[in-house]
Order: structure tokens, then C-alpha cells, then sequence
């Protein structure tokens, strides 16, 4: 693996100190208006025509990884909200048949495989680009940021960090969570750099952790009093300073979230438009990673046309 492009000055990747500290960051940082007063896409605007080319040129091996998880249908302490599936079966003529599938499901949580839209969440200052949440987010869907603005797909080069390798643990804990000079030492350990646009891939050791401790998210129903590993919030730092479009993670926020705030790295949503993939399957991806011993290839998501939508499930597929 090689470096790409000048090496880049120092960067501020610090942790925060207080609630107060994170506010006048995102507030000195966030990318409102960068793309124009009304834009509702965020940082998908990163990924140009030049970008997507770029990223094609990664598939070299033609080996193709899903990041999903299955729809999970059966209820249990990491799944309150299971996905409903449903089945008809009806008769043709000559014995012939036909089956058809309902579904029912909420797109967020910890057990499916989803992508964030820019309406999902905000804080006191607004959803992305400023706009008032009691406007925009209607009981009929969301008039600001929905999902159908990303509706072309992301197709755009994508980065594995594996903490667990930087680590050399199976998994992410509640005591350590991520952090952003951890995310930049990873990258480095890579041999590569980011490039406007680009989408990393964090893997936590999620699958590892299911197999020695209660299923991720087995707490979801505790709301802020939830305990749980994952990414520091100063990982914002990181994001912004790598102009990244896209985060696809095993682990999503550490919980509890630091100095009381409402949201961690969730914040990258409203405050510099960055998407997020949650409740990714990361596993298979870096095995299949190491097996041909490179950490960059082309990510390619594409989302529900779904109106006024806050979220969307999705299958990632890797390219390499």
C-alpha cells in the first residue's frame, strides 16, 4: 500500500473537554451554506462525476462484499422492534403458483442495516443547513434533508479502518471507545490518505462482541441511560478535517454519550452533512480485506426512492 498525494499539515484531533467545547466547535465547523442555502444533500455533494471515476478504478480483483445485516424477524434483547414478514401464496392455472412477501419494519435502530438521511436528527440550532425541525419534520414525512436526495446512490472510494487490528483486541469496549487521533493512527498504519468525498468503514469488532457479550443494542430501550462501545464524540474532528461523505460502522456511538449531550457523532448529520450507515456488517469485510491485502475499494449504496424519509435500508456492497 502507498501514500496518495503530499502528506497533510497536523491536525487538531484533541479530545473535547465539555459539552460547552463540542457546541462551539461544530458551531465554528459546520459546512451550512457550503453548497448553496438550499441544499439538501450535504456532503454527497463531494462525490463528483470526477470522484465516481475515480472509484471505479479501485475494482481490480472483482470481488464483491455485502456490509448488511440480515432483516432481523425474530424478537430478542438486541431486536425490540422486529422486522414483520409476511407471506401470501396464491394458485395458477396447471398447478403453477405465485408468492409474494409484506413487510414491515423501522429503518433505525441497532439491528438493521440502514443509511441516516440529513432529516433524521438536529439540534438546538436546526437540522442540516439551519432548517427548523417543527417545519420540516411533518407526521407524513420530512419536507427538509429526506432521503430521496440521495436517490443516484453513492459510488465513491471507501477506507477500512479496522480498530481492532490498531488495537490488536477482538473488539471495541465500553471503558476505551474510539477516538479521533485512534481513527488517524489507523489511517496511517493504511499507507493511505482521504480524499474529499471518500466513505471509511470503521469496524469496532461488532460481530466478536456479539459472541462474548449480550447483542449489541440490548440496551436500546434505556434511551440516554444506555450503556454501550463505540465511537468517541471527538471522531467529529476527524470527519470534518478528512472532508469524509460517508461513515459505514459496526458500532455507532459510545454510550453513555460524553458531557450529557444529546447526540455524538450522530452530529455529523446536521452540523456538516455527513451519511451514516448503521448497524453495518463489517466482518466479512475485513477478512475478505486482509485476504487480499488492501484497505481501499468501491462502496456502492443505493438508497430506497423513498419521500420524506429520515432513513432507508440498505445493502452496502463493497467492490474491491
Amino acid at each position: 500500500m502507498s501514500n496518495e498525494g503530499p502528506a497533510r499539515a497536523p491536525i487538531d484531533l484533541a479530545p473535547f473537554t465539555s459539552a460547552e467545547e463540542v457546541q462551539a466547535y461544530l458551531r465554528a465547523t459546520r459546512t451550512w451554506g457550503r453548497w448553496g442555502a438550499d441544499d439538501q444533500r450535504g456532503a454527497f455533494n463531494l462525490i463528483d462525476d470526477a470522484a465516481r471515476v475515480r472509484a471505479a478504478a479501485l475494482v481490480r480483483e472483482g470481488v464483491a462484499v455485502s456490509l448488511s445485516r440480515p432483516l432481523a424477524t425474530e424478537p430478542g434483547p438486541g431486536n425490540p422492534r422486529p422486522v414483520g414478514h409476511f407471506m401470501e401464496k396464491g394458485r395458477r392455472k396447471a398447478g403453477a403458483g405465485v408468492a409474494r412477501d409484506y413487510l414491515t419494519l423501522g429503518s433505525h435502530g441497532t439491528t438493521t442495516t440502514h443509511l441516516d438521511a440529513l432529516s433524521h436528527v438536529w439540534d438546538g440550532d436546526g437540522l442540516w443547513g439551519g432548517a427548523d425541525p417543527d417545519e420540516a419534520i411533518q407526521f407524513d414525512g420530512a419536507r427538509w434533508g429526506s432521503i430521496e436526495h440521495w436517490r443516484t446512490g453513492f459510488f465513491t472510494r471507501t477506507v477500512l479502518l479496522d480498530v481492532t487490528a490498531h488495537r490488536q483486541a477482538p473488539y471495541v469496549t465500553v471503558d476505551r471507545p474510539v477516538v479521533a487521533a485512534e481513527l488517524e493512527a489507523t489511517l496511517a498504519e493504511t499507507g493511505l490518505q482521504l480524499q474529499p468525498g471518500d466513505a471509511i468503514a470503521v469496524y469496532s469488532g461488532r460481530d466478536r462482541w456479539d459472541e462474548d457479550q449480550p447483542p449489541y443494542g440490548s440496551d436500546s430501550a434505556k434511551a440516554d441511560e444506555s450503556t454501550r462501545p463505540g465511537l468517541d464524540v471527538s471522531c467529529l474532528k476527524f470527519l470534518h478535517e478528512h472532508d469524509v461523505s460517508l461513515l459505514a460502522w459496526d458500532m455507532t456511538d459510545s454510550r453513555p454519550i460524553a458531557f450529557g449531550l444529546a447526540y455524538g457523532v450522530h452530529a455529523a448529520i446536521y452540523a456538516y452533512g455527513v451519511a451514516l450507515i448503521d448497524s453495518s456488517e463489517l466482518g466479512q469485510l475485513v477478512r475478505t480485506a486482509d485476504r487480499l491485502g488492501r484497505r481501499d475499494f468501491l462502496l456502492v449504496v443505493a438508497p430506497l426512492y423513498l419521500r420524506g424519509g429520515t432513513a432507508t435500508p440498505v445493502n452496502p456492497i463493497a467492490v474491491f
